[in-house]
């Protein structure tokens, strides 16, 4: 997760946790509602057992979204460490390699040399 999704994550939390002090605080009206001595108002206690249904299924979809992004999160995904080393072990055997036909290549010049200084001899 990069450091703007993280920051719009837990701006999402965060947005979810007011929504469950709000809904904290509709359940606590009603149960003002419901201990009136005059009787509970049909029409508050409808409104707010509305906004609290509203308000527990937007928290519950937040929740989810929230928790299947957690899951996908790959914090190695992007990691070109084991590319990078492969690369890097490649190069190493292509110098080992070009060291030893440098090698090849001096002795097969040793032996030409050696022919020529032979041959001058005959």
């Amino acid at each position: 997760m990069d450091s703007q999704s993280q920051n719009t994550s837990l701006q999402r939390l965060q947005n979810v946790e007011k929504r469950i002090v709000r809904v904290l605080e509709l359940a606590g009206g009603v149960m003002d509602e419901m201990a009136n001595p005059s009787g509970p108002r049909k029409e508050l206690i409808n409104s707010h057992c509305s906004e609290f249904m509203q308000l527990i299924k937007d928290i519950q979809v937040t929740l989810r979204e929230e928790i299947k992004s957690a899951c996908e999160y790959r914090p190695f995904e992007k990691c070109d460490y084991v590319p990078r080393i492969s690369n890097e072990i490649c190069c190493k055997k292509l110098e080992y390699v070009i060291s030893q036909f440098d090698g090849m290549k001096q002795t097969i010049e040793g032996y030409h040399a050696a022919a020529l200084d032979h041959m001058a001899l005959d």
